[in-house]
């Protein structure tokens, strides 16, 4: 059984056993991974700019089968579809043992505090997991925690419909987010300073993307009839300076910082200060699966306008190694999808 634990920067091992892993409560059920893509927050863990409790087995976004399962999985049939939550609360805040986890202050990822899924099977609680639909392909199941942190943000923007966002990065986190927001008739405006992020935009029907050029401010003035932006939205693989978001944002406004990233950036407390901004952070979609998997039934997002490959012979820590060197280098990401069962 192989079993992909990451012992330190750059110290992923595969811990082949021939032990299998088994149920061991009426609750839990075991999980056959059958595709796991590659994400930027396996990236980060496997060069050390996260830091996870090691030794982890990594992997952070997982579908698979259902092998087994306890007497109490309600819901839950063998040989079900499954999508692994990369998110579970930490049952020890107060939020939590006051019963309403959902409002976890201290939300546990997949990789970095508990065991990811880059392995031939999972043994997991049935309440952290998720039965996927016939219509929710495999890499539309892969894409759920990203489109949950746009639905998220959404939530936490608490925008009219008709207000004017700015997306500071159009690459894939950047332009799901966008797509999100759209979907809920608000008004992305995308910022990125690579072409091929501009035209994927348009694709997706994101009618104003922008470069980070000497024209912005003008740009988003024109576009906001000299408003500016009700609320910006900074991604932070957008390797775009942070400064931008206080320069296009309206007194009084919300910044949103979203995702994780090796490239530090900063902002000015002056600029704060004076434009009287409101300044937070999303980083998982902890509790948002099941409102995903139904906006993917309504067709929230397009996700066939990014660039994938299905691999089925890989070496994960040779992928990982690749992965590292292009968000360092800000080459045009291709979505790896590790197909583990044949």
């Amino acid at each position: 059984m192989d079993n992909w634990v990451l012992k330190g920067a750059q110290n992923l091992t595969n811990e082949t056993t021939n032990t299998g892993v088994n149920v061991t409560s009426s609750t839990q059920l075991k999980v056959k991974v059958s595709h796991l893509m590659l994400t930027d927050y396996d990236a980060l863990l496997y060069n050390g700019t996260l830091k996870a409790a090691y030794p982890k087995t990594i992997g952070r976004a997982a579908v698979g089968i259902v092998t087994d399962m306890g007497k109490d999985c309600y819901g839950i049939e063998r040989n079900m579809r499954v999508y692994l939550n990369p998110s579970r609360a930490c049952g020890k805040c107060y939020a939590c043992k006051s019963g309403k986890l959902h409002y976890c202050v201290n939300v546990l990822s997949a990789g970095k505090d508990f065991d990811g899924f880059l392995r031939d099977f999972v043994v997991a609680d049935y309440s952290e997991v998720s039965p996927l639909p016939d219509f929710v392909d495999e890499f539309s199941a892969l894409c759920i925690e990203t489109v949950g942190i746009a639905e998220k943000i959404y939530d936490k923007l608490n925008l009219p419909t008709g207000s004017r966002v700015a997306v500071i990065g159009g690459d894939f986190n950047g332009n799901v987010i966008a797509q999100v927001l759209q979907y809920h008739k608000l008004i992305p405006i995308i910022i990125d300073n690579t072409p091929i992020n501009i035209e994927t935009a348009k694709k997706c029907g994101v009618y104003f993307a922008f470069a980070a050029d000497d024209d912005l401010n003008s740009n988003i003035s024109n576009a906001t009839s000299g408003d500016m932006c009700d609320a910006a939205v900074y991604c932070a693989e957008a390797r775009l300076p942070l400064s931008i978001a206080t320069r296009i944002i309206a007194l009084g406004k919300q910044i949103i910082l979203s995702g994780v990233t090796a490239i530090n950036s900063t902002i000015s407390g002056r600029d704060i200060l004076e434009k009287n901004l409101i300044v937070s952070g999303v980083s998982d979609a902890y509790s948002y699966t099941d409102t995903v998997i139904n906006m993917l039934l309504h067709g929230a997002v397009n996700l066939s306008v990014f660039k994938k490959e299905t691999l089925t012979e890989f070496n994960p820590d040779q992928l990982l190694k690749e992965k590292c060197e292009n968000n360092n280098s800000a080459k045009k990401k291709t979505m790896t999808v590790l197909k583990m069962i044949i």
